[in-house]
């Protein structure tokens, strides 16, 4: 306990490292401070209905992604789902098409291209969201929650570049925080959201509990004990390696032979990290959001129930799919074996070059699996909470992207930190000085 307060200690004797972790606070501030805003025109006491309305299901999720700002009608109610979904649509195309793989291929500058191109359709997608979200407003809200004196076209028109303009803003939060901060922003941005909703679903599952007369007290400390063990599982997928061997040759100087020294590989059960998740819920999102997030009608009402069978099997397998499509594009065994081979390596038993991409290929493929499919089962726990009579939000943190989410960048962010200290020739947080972190968003 004296080695964490010291540690605690030596990070703020760090002058940069300091001034990161109170500008990433202050823009956490804004962001906290700016859910809360409600769109101009609208009556903040008549969100009673709203915020009801998104306690449950899909459009629950979409509230917890935003921090509450989705129930609170506000500036920043859309979040950076739009964003997201266009990261997926601009990654697919860099699958596809040539274009977007030489974008790839360019390094730094074809990274900043496909960014750009990433908020273009940003607000293509927000352009759809905005109206729809103005629609299911106007359907939920009772008439007099509206005070504008605006005409309905053009008040939601307003109010859906408002809407643009804070998702932006959001945007532009995350990008400072990752340029100036500590992490990654927008995962930060989405994690700070989601534990903003813990206390109250917290509370809901005490209230819930104390007021059983059978058994709920008991009931809360198995909870708990369930809870603990799923979240150090998740931790332990986050984290989990197998060592590929690599031996580098031998040199030959004049008579005489100087051994290789032998090294691993560390390749990542869950090299993907939290984005096969995120990816297949926003996804899980879409047929909301072509039914002014309305869960009554068509497609939507059939997964609106997270606790069905089809909303389920449906999210565990574009989970499974997402986790191959995500490991292939952070894990290129080509470069891996490309690179082995320019520094004098080689894996015993394989020839340098494609016998050695495709070794590690088949290694990948064959550790992904199981990866992906625990993956999965940890994103459709929280259905098998509510079914044992979990509240619905506190149930959101037995799994699922809640709680994948929250591992991921709490451990990632820890990473940034024990790096700075370790640079200082400080102690870091773990005895072993060294954290493994995820792949970043």
């Amino acid at each position: 306990m004296k080695r964490f307060f010291q540690t605690i200690v030596n990070i703020f004797k760090i002058e940069d490292l300091r001034k990161r972790l109170l500008y990433t606070f202050m823009l956490i501030i804004v962001y906290r401070f700016g859910s809360y805003v409600v769109l101009p025109g609208i009556d903040a006491s008549q969100l009673a209905a709203l915020q009801a309305k998104s306690s449950e299901g899909l459009v629950g999720l979409l509230n917890m992604f935003s921090g509450g700002a989705f129930g609170n009608a506000s500036i920043f109610a859309l979040g950076v789902m739009p964003y997201i979904s266009a990261s997926i649509v601009i990654q697919l195309l860099g699958v596809m098409f040539p274009f977007f793989q030489r974008l790839q291929r360019e390094g730094e500058s074809g990274r900043r291209k496909m960014n750009q191109y990433t908020r273009y359709l940003t607000i293509v997608i927000l352009a759809i969201q905005g109206p729809a979200y103005m629609a299911s407003l106007h359907t939920t809200l009772p008439a007099e929650a509206f005070v504008s004196t605006m005409g309905g076209f053009w008040y939601n028109s307003f109010a859906t570049l408002i809407l643009i303009g804070g998702t932006m803003f959001v945007m532009w939060l995350g990008e400072r925080i990752t340029d100036r901060g500590i992490g990654n922003g927008i995962s930060l941005i989405i994690m700070i959201g989601i534990i903003a909703r813990l206390p109250m679903a917290l509370q809901l599952e005490l209230t819930e509990k104390f007021n059983q007369t059978n058994g709920g007290f008991l009931m809360l400390i198995v909870e708990f004990v369930i809870l603990f063990f799923v979240f150090i599982a998740t931790i332990a997928l986050v984290q989990a390696v197998r060592k590929v061997p690599v031996q580098y040759a031998k040199r030959i100087v004049g008579n005489k032979q100087y051994g290789g020294v032998r090294q691993y590989i560390p390749l990542k059960v869950n090299a993907a990290g939290v984005m096969p998740i995120i990816f297949a819920q926003a996804l899980m999102i879409v047929p909301i959001m072509f039914t002014n997030f309305n869960a009554t009608k068509g497609l939507a009402a059939v997964f609106s129930n997270t606790t069905g069978f089809w909303y389920n099997f449906t999210f565990a397998l574009l989970v499974i799919i997402f986790t191959y499509f995500y490991t292939a594009i952070t894990v290129n065994p080509t470069n891996m074996a490309e690179e082995m081979k320019k520094n004098g390596g080689f894996i015993p038993g394989c020839k340098p070059g494609k016998k050695t991409a495709d070794y590690i290929d088949a290694i990948m493929s064959r550790i992904t699996l199981p990866g992906s499919i625990f993956l999965a089962l940890v994103a459709i726990l929280p259905a098998f909470a509510r079914l044992l009579g979990v509240n619905n939000q506190f149930a959101s943190f037995y799994g699922g992207t809640s709680l994948l989410i929250l591992v991921g960048v709490i451990l990632d962010t820890l990473q940034h930190i024990e790096s700075h200290l370790l640079m200082r020739h400080y102690d870091g947080l773990m005895k072993t000085g060294r954290l493994s972190g995820r792949s970043g968003m």
